[in-house]
Parts: C-alpha cells; sequence; structure tokens
C-alpha cells in the first residue's frame, strides 16, 4: 500500500524512505528525543527496524506512521502516526488505534506536533471511521500530555509498561 501524504498549513506528512534513515538515526539517538519514550538512545540499526515496522503498519493494516516534513524548508521534523503494537499492558487498550509522536527538539514548541497528530487523527477519522484512538504518555512528559490533551485525549488510567510508569489516554 502507497502511504498517503497528508498536507497542512505548516506540514507534510509522508511515507518514510530508505534514505530518511539518516535522519531518523540522528532524532532516535537524540537523549532528549528518548529520555521519556525508550530511556536510551537508539542504534542505527534499531531505527532501521523501526522504519521497517513502519512499513509494515501501512502494508498489512492501511494505517500506520508518517514522517514529517515542514513545508516551507522541507526540513526534517519528526514522525506522527497510529498503529496497533498489540502491547501487553493493563488495562488493555486492545481494538484502538495507538497515537504517537516525536519531534527533533530543535523544533519543539512550535505547535507542529499538535498539528502533526490533528492532521493524522483527521486523516483517520475519514479514511478508518471515527474510532477510540489511545497514547501512552510518560508522567513526567508534559509537553506530550498537553499535546494529547490539546488533541482530544483524556486520561483513563495511571499504569506502567515495561517497569516504566505511565499514563493512558484516550480521544472516543
Amino acid at each position: 500500500m502507497s502511504v498517503p501524504v497528508v498536507v497542512t498549513p505548516r506540514l507534510r506528512l509522508r511515507g518514510h524512505a530508505a534514505s530518511d534513515l539518516h535522519e531518523c538515526a540522528r532524532l532516535w539517538a537524540d537523549e532528549r528525543v528518548v529520555r521519556h519514550i525508550l530511556g536510551r538512545p537508539s542504534t542505527t540499526e534499531e531505527t532501521w527496524s523501526r522504519l521497517l515496522r513502519y512499513a509494515g503498519l501501512w502494508s498489512l493494516l492501511g494505517f500506520g506512521y508518517w514522517l514529517v516534513e515542514e513545508r516551507a524548508t522541507g526540513a526534517f521534523v519528526g514522525e506522527v502516526g497510529l498503529a496497533d503494537f498489540r502491547r501487553d499492558i493493563e488495562p488493555s487498550f486492545d481494538g484502538a488505534l495507538e497515537a504517537g509522536w516525536v519531534l527533533h527538539p530543535n523544533v519543539q514548541g512550535r505547535g507542529f506536533a499538535t498539528e502533526a497528530v490533528r492532521a493524522a487523527l483527521d486523516w483517520s477519522d475519514s479514511h478508518l471511521g471515527r474510532r477510540r484512538v489511545a497514547c501512552m504518555v510518560a508522567p513526567e512528559n508534559t509537553p506530550s500530555r498537553r499535546v494529547a490533551e490539546k488533541c482530544g485525549f483524556r486520561e483513563f488510567a495511571r499504569t506502567a509498561y515495561k517497569g516504566e510508569p505511565t499514563i493512558l489516554l484516550e480521544r472516543v
């Protein structure tokens, strides 16, 4: 399946390409980016596996993650998307789409995350139908919690995932 391109006033969401590995690897190797997600930088090999997983989501499920670029400059902004990772977590949110986003620190604080997440949700609503969408945010990740709330997510549980505290939010 080809990945649809989604355009917002300031951003372009497009499918990942093999040539994006360098930019994505730099993003996922940045400690500022991963401190609330993985807790440690990713290797290039791990980032390559992530890009392959993104392609698999689109191929198998008809939805997935986009690479986000700034329209005015073409600059790499980050990644945003929807997934079904079948997480081993309680309470379960099986059956819901899982939203996720990660932006390069140099562009944070400009409203790009909210714009990109809203675009992904709008695409989902119009192509997959309005359905429950969940997301996970580390309790100390206040900026991501604000993005989630601006996009209509509300907390439904506090739990742990892989031994780390997490907040589960949903948009119904």
